[in-house]
């Protein structure tokens, strides 16, 4: 059995379908999590997914995906901003690393246009909402060496 795709999701984004959905749109991150689903098994795989409000947890989610995972997809939501700790985690992976984000951070205000975990991302989705999280998971698959059943 091939190892998941670890899709990884940071703080507030439990909020999803209820917070700004103006921004983020009115899906859960429950629906967002079935559709990665679905995208990877056109691929052979499984995805692995996961939320957390605590960077640290992030952190060690990170690490253990140097073992257990083929690629990651993150959407570090405010700690891509702010976390050289995530980055640091992210740097040691030998696995495709793609970040992703609902909205499109360069349109944004002024301190979103930069993150620290594009410094260690394979390649960057953004602005397509929960879909986003979808182009990711494809992405990540395919550069993990998977094809489409």
């Amino acid at each position: 059995m091939p190892k998941p795709i670890f899709v990884l999701s940071g703080p507030n984004l439990n909020l999803l379908g209820q917070r700004e959905p103006e921004i983020y749109g009115r899906d859960t991150l429950a629906d967002i999590h079935a559709r990665c689903a679905t995208r990877a098994q056109a691929f052979g795989l499984t995805v692995d997914c996961r939320q957390s409000n605590h960077e640290g947890v992030l952190i060690d989610w990170v690490q253990e995906a140097r073992e257990s995972a083929c690629a990651l997809v993150i959407n570090p939501a405010g700690y891509g901003h702010t976390s050289v700790a995530l980055l640091d985690a992210l740097k040691t992976l030998a696995i495709p690393v793609l970040e992703c984000h609902l909205s499109n951070p360069a349109a944004r205000e002024a301190f979103r246009k930069t993150t620290y975990v594009s410094l260690a991302a394979t390649g960057v989705v953004s602005g397509f909402g929960g879909t986003s999280y979808e182009l990711a998971v494809e992405a990540a698959a395919g550069l993990a060496g998977a094809t489409r059943s």
